[in-house]
């Protein structure tokens, strides 16, 4: 689960990600690879890497039209504009560098037993 902002708009959307399932924000293109969360025992960690792409002004019109939450994009014409962990406790550690957009992680749900 990430939360993405966009910094002109001033809007904040939920975006319920499944692992290696492309969603669009806006304009950009984002891939969970992987999720990581401790433990109830361990200090509160979640982790996750993203692959986040640029699609510029192609299809423009199409997002965010599913009840203003992320939805399924093409993957043509992206420029990848990051990609690494981010992680929940310490977003500016590894932080999206992008003008119009913010995206961090809020938590990691596992849907099997391969996601921890």
């Amino acid at each position: 689960l990430l939360r993405g902002l966009d910094k002109i708009t001033g809007r904040i959307v939920p975006i319920d990600l499944p692992v290696n399932t492309p969603i669009s924000f806006g304009s950009l293109r984002i891939t969970a690879r992987d999720c990581h969360k401790t433990p109830p025992e361990e200090t509160p960690e979640i982790s996750a890497f993203l692959e986040i792409s640029d699609v510029g002004l192609m299809g423009q019109s199409d997002l965010l039209t599913e009840g203003q939450r992320a939805v399924l994009v093409s993957e043509e014409g992206a420029k990848q504009v990051f990609s690494g962990w981010m992680f929940a406790s310490s977003p500016a550690i590894s932080a999206l560098e992008h003008p119009v957009y913010d995206v961090w992680v809020i938590d990691c749900i596992a849907n099997s037993p391969d996601n921890r």
